[in-house]
């Protein structure tokens, strides 16, 4: 059996999107000014809160992050070795957190022993070693390893989620139906691989999503309005 190809777009369509990648960039930006993401002290706390963020708002994330800065578990050492079911209660507020529990210790696990327990020393690693370590990682998604190795590491590749299909397929800019590569690809061909673009542009994405480009969308005052 012949393996599926994946999507691939010519030339002439990344021209096309690059200006509408970019005039949507300045009229979010206008709109909404810079969101100053991702709201965390340290790369771990911001590799953590992509981890608990599935599936839950990020002020449930907050309460989890709070209780573990007042039981001093916001090292790697210490997310290590404390006990599974404990840290499990600390993590209640983010909703299935008995799964998360599980992510958030694979994670800690790979960042011991890949990386001795060190964010920064993770991020020397070429980008291709480190998104296919984390890939490999039970629980950490192509979104969750993207959110890691932008916000937390700081690396030039854009985070593709819902928030982002729903506004570029409502948009005629490409189907919500193709995979995560397809949109990622888009945005790494069609705007600047700039790591505070990237941050800012998702960022602004998911603020448009939430305040008007919901499930049932609210078009009046639209940032994208007549777009």
């Amino acid at each position: 059996m012949q393996k599926p190809q994946k999507k691939c777009f010519a030339p002439a369509f990344f021209l096309m999107t690059h200006n509408i990648l970019e005039t949507l960039y300045a009229r979010l930006y206008e709109a909404f000014g810079p969101q100053y993401w991702w709201p965390a002290e340290t790369s771990l706390e911001m590799a953590i809160g992509a981890i608990l963020t599935q599936n839950t708002s990020w002020s449930n994330v907050e309460k989890a992050i709070q209780n573990l800065k007042k039981h001093s578990l916001l090292s790697a050492r210490a997310l290590h070795a404390v006990d599974p079911e404990g840290l499990a209660q600390l993590l209640r507020s983010v909703g299935y957190f008995n799964i998360k529990t599980n992510r958030l210790k694979n994670f800690i696990g790979l960042l011991m022993n890949e990386y001795r327990g060190s964010m920064k020393v993770m991020g020397q690693e070429d980008l291709p070693v480190i998104r296919k370590k984390l890939l490999s990682v039970n629980g950490i998604g192509q979104e969750t390893a993207d959110a890691i190795m932008l916000y937390a590491l700081e690396k030039p590749v854009f985070v593709i989620d819902a928030y982002t299909k729903r506004i570029l397929s409502r948009h005629d800019i490409l189907n919500y139906d193709l995979p995560y590569e397809a949109f990622q690809q888009l945005f790494h061909a069609g705007v600047r691989n700039e790591v505070r673009l990237f941050n800012e542009y998702h960022a602004l994405l998911v603020r448009l999503a939430k305040d008007f480009c919901r499930t049932t969308p609210c078009c009046s005052g639209c940032p994208l309005e007549g777009f």
